[in-house]
């Protein structure tokens, strides 16, 4: 069991980065009002987490503006969705094991 547990991903470790991946990987792409809608957090706990993925890579931002308000959408890069489907692998081995 312990190489199933080297799998896992540490970017994933958190339970709102978690979340964050999995609404992004169901949605072609999130606001930043909607996933802290669904994550139930604040603003800068969601702002801290977004921020760790984005350097990770996993997941892209885009900034618009709607009739002059800024608006944010996230969505899953491609290495995001690969190292989070990995991630989900490492933990389905990990509980056949159990």
């Amino acid at each position: 069991m312990k190489s199933s547990f080297q799998n896992l991903n540490k970017a994933f470790d958190n339970k709102i980065r978690l979340g964050i991946m999995s609404v992004l990987s169901v949605n072609s792409r999130s606001s930043f009002n909607q996933l802290k809608e669904v994550l139930e957090v604040t603003d800068g706990n969601l702002a801290s987490h977004l921020k760790a993925l984005e350097s990770a890579g996993y997941i892209a931002v885009n900034k618009s503006f709607i009739n002059r308000k800024p608006n944010t959408n996230y969505e899953i890069t491609p290495s995001g969705a690969a190292a989070f489907e990995s991630h989900l692998q490492a933990l389905e081995e990990i509980l056949k094991q159990l």
